[in-house]
């Protein structure tokens, strides 16, 4: 069986996630089309990259990407660093021949994403966003039900996103919460998931109507170089830096087809831990999942007979979208790194078959461009055509 080898960029958080799914990417689909070989990875010294090397089962780990990304040993480059450091590796990765893969956003504005864009399709490599959400079997399975038109037309969509990991004015100054790195905060760092969720299940976004706020105008200096998240509470005494992003925004949508919806996303809501959820409206029904509920799909169809008309909720197992590689049993348990383990299967069977997958670079360029309208239009209170 053909075996990749992959240059991980970033030993952190996202890290952990990627290199557990190219372990167990094999285990769950069988045969799988590529063996991930996890040949190097990437950190910011190289004491740490030695020592994610050792924890996520690399045979090396290295500082210097440039180099990695250059070798002709290296099939996959894997982008798993702050959203200013994507466009520069990406663009190198491709120049090198590299498939790729990036956590999302995609990048800071959709001018470096149309660059990366740009790079990729040039080098004819196969890349990919990990919006890794879409890849939960319930909505998945709420894009086989809405494509079988089993909802009839969608009229409207109402997604949310919201977490408290930042309601604490003292926790620490996250690079999430500084625009020369992240470029946006909520907008960009959750917002996007659920634009990702609203573009796969409804279609193009044409405009946004949005406001955006920051609630922590300036939270404590973090020392060391490990990103803390902006999770656990900080020194309120210590120095303190400028939070010059949104943290939370509430956005109408026009859709192309004529739908209509909204976004809400925050990070400092008290109570919500993952709370990503979308409702979907058709003319002859509706759809609504809880990502903290993960293995629930509810449904209602218009058409059931009144005494029985109402949300039935449809466990995902064996029957559903990526079921075969997953768990024999309805609601045995779908967690992240399931979703993980799939974005891993669905981006090597696009490098053996050699056709893009989705959401690709060009998805994650869209997304951008609706990310930089939700600013613009929360700046100017008004309507943006995107």
């Amino acid at each position: 069986m053909k075996t990749m080898n992959v240059a991980m960029i970033g030993g952190g958080f996202m890290g952990k996630a990627h290199a557990m799914a190219y372990a167990a990417m094999p285990m769950f689909f069988w045969p799988a089309p590529a063996i991930p070989v996890r040949k190097v990875v990437v950190d910011i010294d190289q004491a740490r990259a030695d020592e994610a090397a050792t924890r996520f089962g690399f045979e090396e780990g290295s500082a210097d990407w440039r180099a990695v990304v250059a070798r002709d040993d290296i099939d996959v480059v894997d982008i798993c660093t702050p959203n200013d450091t994507h466009a520069e590796i990406a663009i190198a990765a491709a120049k090198a021949g590299k498939h790729i893969i990036s956590e999302k956003p995609l990048a800071r504005t959709a001018e470096e994403a149309k660059a990366m864009l740009d790079a990729v399709q040039a080098a004819g490599v196969i890349h990919m966003v990990a919006f890794n959400y879409r890849r939960t079997p319930a909505v998945a399975l709420a894009r086989k039900l809405i494509d079988e038109g089993r909802i009839g037309e969608i009229v409207n969509f109402r997604g949310t996103y919201l977490q408290d990991w930042s309601a604490d004015p003292d926790s620490p100054l996250s690079w999430r919460f500084q625009k020369d790195v992240a470029g946006s905060g909520t907008i960009g760092d959750i917002g996007t998931h659920v634009v990702d969720f609203a573009r796969y299940l409804v279609g193009e976004i044409a405009a946004v109507n949005s406001v955006n706020r920051t609630l922590i105008p300036t939270r404590p200096v973090q020392e060391g170089n490990v990103d803390k998240l902006g999770v656990g509470g900080g020194d309120a005494n210590a120095k303190r830096g400028i939070v010059d992003v949104d943290d939370e925004m509430i956005t109408q949508l026009r859709f192309s087809s004529g739908a209509y919806g909204s976004i809400e996303a925050s990070r400092n809501a008290h109570g919500r831990n993952n709370y990503l959820t979308f409702e979907i409206h058709g003319t002859k029904g509706s759809i609504l999942f809880d990502y903290e509920h993960r293995d629930a799909l509810q449904v209602m169809f218009a058409d059931d007979p009144a005494d029985v008309r109402g949300f039935r909720t449809i466990y995902t197992g064996a029957a559903h979208p990526y079921g075969e590689g997953l768990w024999p049993i309805p609601a045995l348990g779908i967690g992240y790194g399931e979703t993980k383990i799939i974005e891993c299967y669905d981006l090597f069977r696009a490098i053996t078959s050699g056709e893009q997958p989705s959401p690709s670079f060009d998805d994650g360029f869209r997304i951008c461009q609706i990310a930089d309208a939700i600013i613009a239009s929360g700046e100017s209170q008004s309507w943006i055509e995107v």
